[in-house]
């Protein structure tokens, strides 16, 4: 089980998201040292997963660049001190104010999602006086073999050019005078947890940059986006990624070319395991089939579980060592029968007042909070 300052969660109103920033730095650290050994790797932390100002201040100080999918994130991570020439903007719908605002702040690098996009981009920098780089985003039509809703890369999703399209969008951007095209982006899903698709993806830009170079087309960049997934199931064995593996499955199958830089947007798989929700036990109720832990978080303040039917490990923090072992649902207090966090847990005998953690939830946790049935939004704490 994870260390957590009991005392001082035991007087804080819940529910709350604590924040481990010993393993954050950790894993920056595993991060960077992995990084390290591939010249020319440049990572830009994915800020969807998590923008809590405490968790992007070690990020920052850690050199990590940002991956911003919304004018708000731009926004977000100047207040927080990165510098516009470290910020790549990403989103299928980038709406003309937050693609002004990008302009202005002269951020590295504009993904675009289409020829509309690639149009209205134009002509926005062409009104503003200056020249936007961009990367075109492939469709690759690639399956990362995750969840329907984080599989990004498939010829039916919304995102990114298809290979069929892309021929005349690459010459339709080279006869733009505003825009500087500077590469090629990519990003095939999230929670991935084998090296097939990366690899897959690897061939796939292979294949692209050959048949680009002998038409005397060249990028300067590479950005493959992110994707890599974290152990849900045993966050205290394995609480940092092989960030080796994941750098490795590139380096040994993608042939760059000489100077070219390849870009990465990871998210989950830095700020993940740091965080838990930690919520206090409101009742414990006996059903006719079922005992049923009702405790003060719900699917607003981490909506995974419902959305995603995903699982999150559930642990008693205070209970009382040598209590019994016995079977709970664990569930919040929304009016839907969605608000579930797990079934048959297995915890110490609980109690009302008792501290509940939902482990690895510093992704797509807190960000994804919502107030539904006027509820309040959840605290933090990071030490």
């Amino acid at each position: 089980m994870s260390k957590f300052p009991i005392d001082i969660l035991k007087g804080a109103d819940t529910p709350l998201y604590y924040y481990d920033l010993d393993l954050l730095r950790q894993t920056l650290a595993a991060l960077n040292e992995a990084a390290a050994t591939h010249p020319g790797y440049t990572v830009h932390y994915a800020m969807k997963a998590n923008a809590n100002p405490a968790v992007l201040e070690d990020i920052r100080k850690a050199g990590l660049g940002i991956d911003a999918v919304s004018g708000g994130e731009i926004s977000r991570a100047l207040e927080c001190g990165f510098a516009p020439a470290t910020i790549v903007y990403a989103g299928v719908g980038k709406s003309d104010r937050e693609i002004k605002l990008a302009l202005e702040a002269g951020i590295a690098c504009f993904n675009v999602e289409s020829r509309q996009e690639l149009e209205i981009i134009a002509s926005l920098a062409s009104e503003a006086g200056v020249k936007a780089k961009v990367a075109l985003r492939v469709n690759p039509n690639i399956d990362a073999h995750t969840h329907a809703y984080i599989t990004t890369g498939l010829s039916e999703n919304k995102f990114g050019i298809s290979r069929e399209q892309l021929d005349s969008v690459v010459e339709f951007c080279r006869s733009l005078s505003s825009v500087e095209l500077i590469g090629l982006h990519f990003h095939i899903g999230s929670q991935i947890t084998e090296p097939e698709p990366f690899e897959m993806l690897a061939d796939t830009i292979n294949e692209l940059q050959d048949c680009y170079n002998a038409r005397g087309i060249e990028f300067k960049s590479i950005n493959v986006g992110g994707g890599l997934g974290i152990d849900y199931n045993h966050p205290d064995t394995n609480p940092i990624p092989d960030f080796a593996g994941y750098f490795n499955a590139f380096s040994s199958r993608l042939k760059l070319r000489d100077g070219q830089e390849l870009h990465f947007e990871l998210g989950r798989s830095i700020v993940a395991q740091c965080g838990s929700l930690i919520t206090r036990v409101l009742y414990v109720k006996e059903g006719l089939a079922k005992k049923f832990v009702i405790v003060d978080a719900g699917m607003t303040d981490l909506i995974r579980p419902a959305l995603y039917q995903a699982h999150h490990v559930i642990e008693n923090i205070t209970a009382a060592s040598g209590q019994p072992v016995e079977k709970y649902d664990v569930v919040g207090p929304i009016c839907e029968s969605s608000d579930c966090f797990g079934t048959d847990e297995e915890l110490p005998a609980t109690h009302r007042g008792d501290l509940i953690a939902m482990r690895s939830a510093g992704a797509y946790g807190e960000i994804m909070a919502s107030q539904y049935n006027c509820r309040a939004l959840p605290g933090s704490l990071a030490r």
